[in-house]
């Protein structure tokens, strides 16, 4: 039974991994076309890449808007988790119903809802226009994260502050926020990514004044099949890969801190 397992669990890693072994073959082809396996292999098509004005004014655009999406996206949905967790209000289920719904929205129909909403505003084709609309995809991942790691704090912490004397927003910034840390890392991190990988909302309002990386990768996609996407998708698959580890890493440095803290001794 025990090799069975072992060998369920291999094929369908296998499974998930079998895309990026012929993505990353093709990306050292160096023929005009993207070809697998490749005749010969070389480095031409990220050259190609890195020498190509309007490919990396994209992947400007898109850190651009990918960092404002993190930034605002963490600080609104951690005020929205700290509500929601430690407030007592009426009709508080139904507000984290609302905040996180566009997490289940299909994203064609919230791409639709923004075009007509950006459209009144004129702010199609302007990054503005993405970011608010990333902020808003991004923000129940924020809260969901942040919510499940206040919940997780000791609050005796913080009432042993606030009895010495600290205000309320000194607790925070001293003994909360650093508390949660981790998972405000997670959280911005989890953020960027969502927005640097956007595509469908982006086709909807990027116009052609302000087109991220995923725009320009479908629209080479569609109209030209460029041999350079192979070694696109390859560099985007690698910095996902160390923004997760930065994530995990952030993480367990976090709870060695915790564990080798010192602790009040006992008289």
């Amino acid at each position: 039974m025990k090799v069975l397992a072992h060998l369920y669990g291999g094929l369908v890693v296998l499974f998930l991994l079998a895309p990026l072994l012929v993505l990353v073959p093709m990306s050292l082809g160096s023929a005009d076309i993207a070809e697998f396996p490749p005749r010969s292999v070389s480095l031409a098509q990220y050259r190609k890449f890195f020498d190509s004005h309007l490919w990396l004014e994209s992947v400007a655009t898109s850190l651009r808007v990918a960092c404002a999406t993190s930034m605002v996206a963490t600080m609104l949905g951690t005020m929205a988790a700290f509500g929601l967790v430690r407030g007592t209000f009426p009709g508080k289920a139904a507000l984290s119903a609302l905040l996180i719904a566009p997490r289940f929205v299909p994203v064609i129909i919230t791409a639709l809802a923004f075009y007509a909403f950006l459209a009144m505003l004129g702010l199609i084709g302007t990054e503005k226009g993405l970011i608010l609309a990333h902020v808003i995809l991004a923000c129940p991942y924020v809260i969901i994260i942040v919510s499940a790691t206040l919940r997780g704090v000791d609050r005796s912490l913080e009432q042993a502050s606030r009895s010495l004397g600290a205000n309320p927003l000194r607790t925070v910034l001293h003994i909360t926020l650093p508390l949660i840390r981790p998972g405000l890392v997670s959280a911005a991190l989890i953020a960027f990514v969502i927005s640097f990988d956007e595509i469908v909302v982006a086709i909807f309002i990027a116009g052609t004044r302000t087109v991220t990386l995923p725009k320009r990768m479908w629209d080479s996609l569609v109209f030209e099949m460029e041999p350079t996407l192979p070694a696109i998708s390859t560099l985007i698959v690698l910095a996902t890969l160390l923004v997760c580890v930065a994530a995990g890493w952030t993480r367990r440095a976090a709870g060695r801190l915790r564990e080798t803290s010192p602790r009040d001794e006992e008289p």
